[in-house]
């Protein structure tokens, strides 16, 4: 084999190994949901299942997907650092578009029958914050419309929610109120373009 052919062959497995298919840019112009959609394809459908499915607004799930990951497929957690400069793992298991702990992602995943569902694909993370929302509204009584409510229950999980952990946490409760607005916003957009 000649040495050009080996440095071709070389180059092209390296680059497929780097290569993960997940894309890990966020789309531009978060504050225009219309635009959103017209970058990724793909989020449509999902985010129209998961409606079908579970009834939450396409605008919600939006809202908490742009609050959870920015639209970033693979997003992760913050590192944790040890006297400011030793490494020491992530803040959390939180993981994907959806921001999904690892146990959480496990029980939805038993419970779903989802065995083969990734964090990173946009069908399966929406389909995972209906079926949360869905197991909010069921136990808590929050509408599946109601994006501030959902939001704290989604954050401090459903017992979290119940005991009212996040009423001590003024910091989280403008966060889900933000999302609120965010969520009207992003439902008059939607509607104003066709995909509401």
């Amino acid at each position: 084999m000649s040495s050009i052919l080996r440095s071709l062959v070389l180059i092209t497995l390296l680059a497929g190994c780097s290569f993960s298919g997940v894309n890990s840019n966020p789309p531009r112009n978060l504050d225009n949901a219309c635009s959103i959609l017209d970058q990724r394809r793909s989020f449509l459908p999902a985010f129209r299942a998961a409606k079908r499915k579970y009834g939450v607004p396409i605008s919600t799930q939006m809202a908490m997907i742009w609050q959870e990951s920015k639209f970033i497929a693979d997003a992760k957690t913050p590192k944790k650092y040890t006297l400011w400069i030793i490494p020491a793992g992530r803040q959390s298991s939180a993981y994907g578009y959806a921001q999904a702990l690892d146990g959480t992602w496990r029980e939805y995943k038993k419970s779903a029958g989802r065995w083969g569902a990734s964090r990173t694909n946009i069908r399966d993370a929406a389909d995972f914050m209906g079926w949360y929302m869905a197991q909010s509204r069921q136990s808590l009584g929050i509408a599946m419309s109601d994006t501030r409510n959902q939001y704290l229950a989604y954050h401090e999980g459903r017992t979290g929610y119940r005991r009212g952990s996040y009423k001590s946490k003024r910091w989280l409760v403008n966060i889900a109120n933000s999302l609120d607005r965010r969520a009207a916003m992003y439902k008059r957009q939607l509607i104003s373009c066709g995909k509401g």
